[in-house]
C-alpha cells in the first residue's frame, strides 16, 4: 500500500481524543505546520502533546492550545508562548518541564525500547522531585522514564515513496527521535521522490519508521523561513 496520502484530514484520523502525540520542531522551524493545521480542524480533545515548545501565540501548536484541545504539555521551553503560562496559571493545562537533553534522551530511549534511564541532570532541583534517585559509584542520579506515544507528527525535507526521509539542517531537531518513538508516524515533506534518488548516506529516518507521507503546504526555505 502506498504511504503517500493526499487527504490530510483522513490521514490524521488516527489521532484520537486522549492520545499522546509527539510533535517535532524547535520554535516553528522543523514543525509539521501542515499536520498541525489539519489537527486544529479535527474534533479531538484531552491531548498530551510532547514537543520542545507549544508553538507561539496563535501559531503552530499555539492554535491547538487556544482551542483547548491540549490537556498536558511535555517539553522544554514553554515561555515562547505566553498563552501557555496564562492557561497554566488558570489551571487549564498540566505541564511537565524537562531539560532539553533529557527530553531528547527520553525520546531516544522510547525508540530503543527502554523503560527509562538514570541521569545526573536535574538532581537536587525541583525537576527531580517525586522521581526515583539512585547513587552509582558515589554519584547521585535521577530516573527518567522513556517517552513513547500513540502518534508522531514530524517534518522533513524530502522522502522517497518508500518512506526514507532526509532533513534540512537545523529543521532536523527532534524529528528523527520522534519518528522512532510512536506507534504511528506521519511525516510532511517538501518533496517526494522515487526510490534511489536520495543519497543513502543522508537518510536519517529509514522507511520502516514511517507510516504516512503528506506534502507540506508550508515550505522551509534555505534561509530557514517558513511560508505558505
Amino acid at each position: 500500500m502506498s504511504k503517500i496520502k493526499q487527504d490530510v484530514q483522513e490521514t490524521l484520523s488516527c489521532v484520537k481524543s486522549g492520545h499522546t502525540v509527539l510533535v517535532g520542531g524547535f520554535g516553528l522551524i522543523g514543525a509539521p505546520l501542515t499536520l498541525i493545521d489539519g489537527l486544529t480542524k479535527r474534533d479531538v480533545s484531552d491531548l498530551t502533546i510532547v514537543s520542545n515548545n507549544l508553538g507561539e501565540s496563535g501559531k503552530g501548536l499555539g492554535i491547538l492550545l487556544n482551542q483547548n484541545k491540549i490537556k498536558k504539555g511535555i517539553g522544554s521551553y514553554f515561555t515562547s508562548n505566553r498563552d501557555v503560562g496564562d492557561k497554566y496559571q488558570r489551571g487549564e493545562i498540566d505541564l511537565q518541564l524537562l531539560p532539553q537533553g533529557t527530553l531528547a534522551e527520553s525520546l531516544r530511549a522510547g525508540g530503543a525500547g527502554l523503560g527509562g534511564y538514570y541521569t545526573t541532570t536535574g538532581v537536587g532541583t525541583k525537576l527531580a522531585e517525586g522521581k526515583e534517585e539512585r547513587e552509582i559509584d558515589g554519584v547521585r542520579y535521577v530516573f527518567e522514564k522513556a517517552i513513547r506515544a500513540d502518534v508522531a507528527l514530524i517534518r522533513a525535507h524530502k522522502a522517497d515513496t518508500l518512506g526514507n526521509v532526509v532533513y534540512y539542517k537545523t529543521a532536523r531537531n527532534f524529528n528523527p527521535l520522534m519518528a522512532s518513538a510512536a506507534k504511528t508516524v506521519i511525516v510532511e515533506v517538501d518533496e517526494i521522490v522515487e526510490p534511489g534518488e536520495l543519497n543513502p548516506e543522508a537518510i536519517a529516518t529509514p522507511h520502516l519508521y514511517i507510516d504516512h507521507i503528506v506534502k507540506a503546504a508550508h515550505i522551509l526555505t534555505k534561509e530557514g523561513v517558513v511560508h505558505s
